[in-house]
C-alpha cells in the first residue's frame, strides 16, 4: 500500500511540474502560426502567464488583412486532460453588423481527453445563449440557441425544429 502511495504521489508532482513549467506562450505562438497559416492574424497588447494557463488581453483579429473583431481577453486553462478557452467581450467590426451579431459577451469552449474529437461550446451575446458542439474528425458543427433573441441577422443560416433554432456547418 505504501508503494502505491509513493507512485501516486510521484505521478501526481510530475503532472503538476508538467502543468506549471510547460511552455504556455510557446503554444499561444504556435497557435498563432497556424491561424496565420489560414490568414487569420491575432494582434495583441498583453500576454499573463498563469500557473495552469494563459491569459491575453485586448487582441484584435485579422482576416485576410481586414480588422474583424475586438476581444477583451482570451482565457486558455488546461489540466492536459481538460483543456479550456474562455473568450470575453468580442465586439464585431461596424461593417459586419448586418451580417453576424454585434457582440459576444462570453463563450467558452472545452475540450476533454474523454472526449478527444469533440469541442463543446458554450456562448451568449446579443443573440441569445448558444450551446453546442464541434466534431473534429468529420469537421463539422452543431449549435442550438437555446435562449434566441437578436437572431434577425442569422436566420438565413438557421433551421428550426421542435426545440427552436440551430445552425448546422462544415469547415
Amino acid at each position: 500500500m505504501q508503494m502505491v502511495k509513493k507512485v501516486s504521489l510521484i505521478v501526481f508532482l510530475v503532472w503538476l511540474a508538467v502543468l506549471v513549467f510547460m511552455p504556455k506562450r510557446a503554444f499561444y505562438y504556435s497557435l498563432e502560426e497556424a491561424l496565420a497559416q489560414k490568414d487569420i492574424r491575432l494582434n495583441e497588447a498583453q500576454i499573463n502567464e498563469g500557473w495552469f494557463g494563459l491569459d491575453v488581453e485586448n487582441v484584435t483579429l485579422y482576416v485576410k488583412g481586414i480588422e474583424i473583431a475586438k476581444i477583451k481577453e482570451l482565457s486558455f486553462f488546461t489540466l492536459l486532460f481538460y483543456t479550456s478557452i474562455q473568450i470575453e467581450d468580442v465586439e464585431v467590426d461596424e461593417a459586419l453588423h448586418s451580417k453576424v451579431p454585434a457582440s459576444i459577451q462570453e463563450a467558452t469552449l472545452t475540450h476533454t481527453l474523454f472526449m478527444p474529437l469533440s469541442v463543446s461550446v458554450d456562448a451568449n451575446g446579443s443573440f441569445g445563449q448558444v450551446e453546442g458542439k464541434v466534431n473534429l474528425l468529420e469537421g463539422t458543427m452543431h449549435l442550438d440557441f437555446t435562449k434566441a433573441t437578436d437572431i434577425q441577422t442569422l436566420k438565413p443560416f438557421l433551421k428550426k425544429n421542435e426545440k427552436g433554432w440551430y445552425y448546422e456547418g462544415s469547415f
